[in-house]
């Protein structure tokens, strides 16, 4: 079996060598770039099964490389890096980012992460064709395709990010049921990830930039005052 590639940029050596040693222990096959743009370069024209991204690059910073491959490599993207505000890792969870792995972090940790990320997007992908021919949700102003991954507000196609389609489906698929945030982290991010709820905040709030006709005033995902969400 090939081993999946794991796509490193990263401008610190000693960080991004240290990473590389710790996942090619794992069996994983380590490509590093240092620059920003060569790195998206390469992310956007290779296959990788999850790309480790800090913030703060030549040629081109974290933040910007994850807004615009986001749409375009729907693999998981962990951010790295040494900043700690909050309002650097809502950012990133906004842009797209799965994760965001603070420096100094410890290397088992690291590579932790890239497993359980790697095995639940495989798990989240995996559909037996019969039941990909049927998975259509349709909500008569809005259509979630689970097959395709495709979402129509008034047939016109409305572009998600990956997370933010797991969490509109998720939600979709159960409705009229009200879900706490610690119960959609736990499902979509898993227990291991050592995150944050507000994770689950930021991505419900693009959600309704996105499906809904006004976010101030949502028809589909409501928020449920001192319990958590539900799609109605």
């Amino acid at each position: 079996m090939a081993k999946q590639r794991i796509l490193i940029i990263e401008d610190d050596p000693d960080i991004a060598a240290l990473e590389k040693d710790y996942l090619e222990i794992d069996n994983f096959e380590v490509v590093i770039e240092k620059n920003g743009r060569k790195g998206m370069e390469r992310a956007l024209n290779e296959q990788f099964a999850l790309i480790l991204l800090d913030l703060m690059l030549p040629g081109k910073d974290g933040m910007a490389i994850c807004r615009e491959i986001r749409d375009k490599v729907d693999i998981p993207i962990l951010m790295v890096s040494a900043r700690i505000e909050e309002v650097e890792r809502i950012r990133g969870l906004g842009l797209g980012a799965d994760d965001y792995i603070v420096k100094p972090f410890a290397p088992a940790e690291l590579a932790a992460r890239v497993k359980s990320h790697i095995a639940r997007y495989a798990r989240l992908t995996k559909k037996p064709a019969e039941a990909r021919a049927f998975d259509e949700l349709d909500f008569g102003d809005l259509r979630i395709n689970n097959s395709t991954h495709q979402v129509f507000v008034d047939d016109a196609e409305v572009i998600l990010t990956r997370k933010e389609f797991e969490l509109l489906y998720f939600l979709a698929s159960n409705r009229e049921i009200v879900f706490s945030k610690e119960q959609i982290y736990d499902k979509l991010w898993g227990e291991d990830m050592y995150g944050d709820l507000r994770t689950v905040t930021v991505h419900i709030k693009r959600l309704r930039e996105k499906i809904e006709k006004n976010p101030a005033e949502p028809v589909h995902l409501q928020t449920i005052w001192g319990t958590g969400y539900k799609f109605t």
